[in-house]
């Protein structure tokens, strides 16, 4: 039969908008259907306006130090509307560049929501659509547990609108999303307590990283509170909230923020129409080609809860593309050594294996590590310490781990994720002359192992 289009997009996130245009300009006939923003989580209300939010907070760091550089300033006063109103107009600027990625790329752009009707069509803003294929990557959605006052408690979500900067901010939560937040309050003013219900945040990143970020944290006043959660949260009469914890404890806070995960973002979409299955976790679940138990319906991004980075969904769209309609160029998805930030203050960077990954695979190890304090800091007072660490197999020299805590990590550690993409052992560390004075030459330049 003759389709309405070769591809149904439903969601102009990153992973949507990218297999949507290189499917269009393979000659493939596309749409897109999106209900709230083009761009999806990671431009509206994710890593794009974190990024600048973060920027904002650090500028706390760099007035302080101005002064051993001989600056003299008057006290410095931060306005937080003028930050998100500033952010506004960035991201609204964005989503027009969204825009018309889609609509020159040929792609035919459906506002509204999208329902599944069947295997092979779908309904939107009343009318249907039939299509070839249909690709979900609707992404996900913040969770807030329903602990009793939880309606007092905001998300990500609403973090990025807040009306003014909260005095106390309470931060739930251990993974990057909470320790991100937690750095932006902090470094904005507020009095921020990030309470974790685990003995250490960031599970699943290098312990050295984790122990390293919660010692810097400390030093700079961030109370840090773990083996620690909330029973139930109460609004009082001067609008403050009292937070009671399952120890008994109390805690005022004037926000709640919580951070504790995200469920992919299946609301109504008609799954019920189709055969389309779920794992254990709610995740849509696909093949390593992306295809549903439904033959006709494909998923990719967070909603299938693989590795929930924007340039990982950027690839898997691109994948899907190619291999729906340019197959001779197709090239699955490699998801070994994906480098990472986490952009607290100081940042996290990291590639390949953990020291404790390294050794569960049966690996011997070398571990090279540094701690030093960081040549912009030599003048001023603050004691702050980057970490650099690498993991090595000690038979092979291959490199298989590289982590990093302290200013610019990501930027530092991208580079080095080609190198160990690329099978660089210890020795081509070692051999390759460094850029002096920084502080990313001395991952070229750590030559005693600590442990093995």
């Amino acid at each position: 039969m003759a389709y309405d289009f070769d591809l149904y997009v439903i969601g102009a996130g990153s992973g949507g908008v990218r297999a949507a245009r290189f499917a269009a300009g393979f000659g493939a006939k596309v749409a897109v259907a999106e209900s709230r923003y083009l761009g999806g989580t990671c431009v509206n209300v994710g890593c794009v306006p974190k990024k600048l939010l973060v920027y904002g907070a650090h500028f706390a760091e760099d007035f302080e130090q101005a002064s051993g550089f001989g600056w003299s300033l008057d006290e410095a006063q931060f306005d937080w509307a003028t930050l998100i109103a500033n952010k506004d107009r960035e991201i609204n600027r964005l989503n027009g560049i969204y825009r018309n990625l889609l609509v020159n790329s040929g792609v035919t752009l459906h506002e509204g929501h999208a329902k599944i009707v069947d295997p092979h069509q779908v309904e939107i803003n009343g009318e249907r659509f039939t299509a070839r294929n249909i690709l979900i990557a609707t992404g996900g959605w913040p969770q807030i547990p329903e602990i009793p006052g939880h309606e007092h408690a905001i998300s990500s979500n609403q973090a990025f609108f807040l009306k003014e900067l909260p005095k106390r901010v309470l931060v739930v939560g251990g993974g990057y999303i909470a320790v991100e937040f937690a750095g932006i309050f902090h470094g904005l003013g507020a009095e921020t307590t990030l309470l974790y219900r685990g003995e250490l945040f960031l599970r699943g990143f290098d312990v050295s990283v984790r122990k390293h970020l919660q010692e810097e944290l400390t030093k700079r006043g961030m109370d840090l509170q773990f083996n620690a959660d909330i029973e139930r949260i109460d609004k009082q009469a001067d609008g403050s909230l009292k937070v009671t914890l399952k120890d008994g404890r109390q805690l005022e806070a004037d926000c709640v923020f919580y951070a504790t995960g995200r469920r992919p973002m299946l609301d109504n979409l008609g799954l019920e129409n189709t055969g389309v299955k779920l794992d254990k976790k709610g995740f849509v679940e696909v093949d390593e080609l992306y295809q549903t138990a439904e033959p006709s319906i494909l998923a990719l991004g967070d909603v299938i809860g693989r590795v929930q980075l924007t340039p990982v969904a950027l690839a898997e769209g691109m994948a899907v593309a190619r291999r729906l309609f340019k197959p001779e160029q197709y090239r699955p998805v490699d998801y070994k050594m994906i480098p990472t930030a986490v952009f607290s203050l100081p940042n996290i960077g990291t590639v390949g294996l953990t020291e404790e990954e390294a050794r569960e695979a049966g690996h011997e190890v070398q571990i090279f590590e540094s701690r030093f304090r960081p040549m912009k800091l030599t003048l001023t007072e603050c004691q702050e310490r980057t970490l650099m660490k690498l993991v090595v197999d000690a038979k092979t020299d291959k490199v298989l781990g590289c982590h990093m805590v302290g200013p610019e990590a990501g930027e530092i550690v991208q580079g080095l994720a080609i190198a160990l993409k690329a099978g660089a052992t210890k020795r081509d560390f070692d051999e390759t002359i460094g850029v002096h004075p920084t502080a990313a030459e001395e991952f070229v330049t750590m030559r005693t192992p600590v442990a093995g």
